[in-house]
């Protein structure tokens, strides 16, 4: 830690521990304990059951998160694609067509999700290129909301990349293409995991753009969680809420191990 005296330190745990544990631990373990219970007329919830958890994994539900999984996969997979060519791309610009490269994969964090969903729609609800209504628009619509955070995690690994060993394999007669594959993205293997896993973890909680977006047949978790607790079925909602919390911290967790394999490589 920075901070080297005792007293120092105990004060930066406090601070933490009093900032974390009510904006962020509670309102975690308050969806939990509703998760378990039927109902909650005191200070606590009561009548512990695993019903909703059980409704969570069958049917509809299971449904909307192998939805959601799929949404999520292949969204992270396009942004990781067009985020680490736009790095790579910006990388070998000067001046200003990499800023204006740059602007242009920032431009969705700029303006509210939202806005986003409603132009993904003006845009591909007339020929030639006709996805409203399938689940391609909801998947390009993701992609859009995160390829800016992947093109941000590859470009800061791109500027930090040492160019000795680019060099030192041209050099020795190397092609591009042979850089590029066998020395820059292995370099880059770590920071691609990582944008990958923020990809993936956006995707599987984004909810403004998609409820303007999904058809009835690709309904993602997050909207059947909002759809659930609008009803008034909190618990039920809060079961969701927490197989997505859970299945999301899984596919990280996953991801993780994947990044600290390439990171000892």
């Amino acid at each position: 830690m920075l901070v080297h005296s005792r007293g120092g330190r105990w004060a930066s745990w406090l601070a933490f521990a009093v900032l974390f544990v009510p904006l962020f631990a509670v309102p975690l373990l308050v969806i939990v304990a509703a998760s378990f219970s039927t109902h909650w007329s005191g200070a606590f919830p009561s009548g512990p059951t695993a019903e909703h958890y059980t409704a969570a994994v069958r049917g509809e539900s299971l449904q909307a998160l192998t939805t959601s999984l799929v949404t999520a996969a292949a969204a992270s997979l396009l942004a990781l694609t067009l985020g680490t060519w736009a790095a790579l791309t910006a990388a070998s610009l000067r001046g200003r067509g990499r800023r204006i490269l740059d602007a242009l994969f920032v431009l969705p964090l700029a303006v509210p999700s939202v806005v986003v969903g409603l132009a993904v729609l003006v845009a591909f609800s007339r020929p030639p290129l006709l996805l409203n209504g399938t689940r391609w628009i909801v998947i390009l619509a993701h992609t859009v909301l995160v390829t800016a955070f992947a093109h941000q995690s590859v470009s800061a690994a791109v500027r930090r990349l040492d160019p000795v060993y680019e060099q030192a394999a041209a050099g020795l007669g190397a092609r591009p293409s042979y850089v590029l594959l066998r020395v820059r993205l292995p370099l880059l293997l770590p920071s691609l995991g990582a944008a990958a896993g923020l990809c993936f973890a956006l995707s599987m909680g984004e909810l403004s753009a998609t409820m303007m977006l999904y058809p009835p047949d690709w309904m993602p978790l997050p909207v059947l969680v909002f759809t659930a607790t609008d009803r008034g079925s909190l618990f039920t909602g809060s079961a969701l809420a927490v197989v997505l919390m859970a299945t999301t911290l899984l596919v990280l967790l996953a991801v993780s191990r994947i990044r600290t394999r390439a990171s000892y490589r």
